[in-house]
């Protein structure tokens, strides 16, 4: 399977903006892809899902809105547009993806089998 490598974290101000990037490389993402994220060793949340091939999309319930994820199919590599950000919106962002995920368990974390190592991002107000 593919190596998923994130980059585009770090600090952003209350308010601005960041994007992430997933670089897939030695191999395609699958089905889906998804943005999740972790604070301090808490459960992960489930910020987003893209179906690789046919590019729908799917948000976490609170944020819709100011998240987008989108991606590229000749750069093989997803992103995550965060806008309006909010303190609360510090985390670890991980990129992860799997190839026989069903569209009923888009938005669970624990569905997805391949994992980046995850981007740090922190929002400061």
């Amino acid at each position: 399977q593919a190596q998923l490598v994130e980059s585009g974290g770090g600090l952003g101000q209350a308010g601005g903006s960041l994007r992430l990037s997933c670089a897939a490389s030695g191999g395609t993402f699958g089905r889906y892809v998804a943005w999740v994220r972790q604070v301090d060793g808490n459960e992960r949340e489930f910020v987003a899902a893209i179906g690789w091939s046919g590019g729908h999309t799917y948000y976490g319930d609170s944020l819709k809105g100011r998240f987008t994820i989108s991606r590229d199919k000749t750069k093989n590599t997803v992103y995550l547009q965060m806008n309006s950000l909010k303190s609360e919106d510090t985390a670890v962002y991980y990129c992860a993806a799997d190839s026989s995920i069903i569209l009923s368990s888009v938005r669970f974390s624990s569905a997805y089998g391949n994992w980046g190592q995850g981007t740090q991002v922190t929002v400061s107000s």
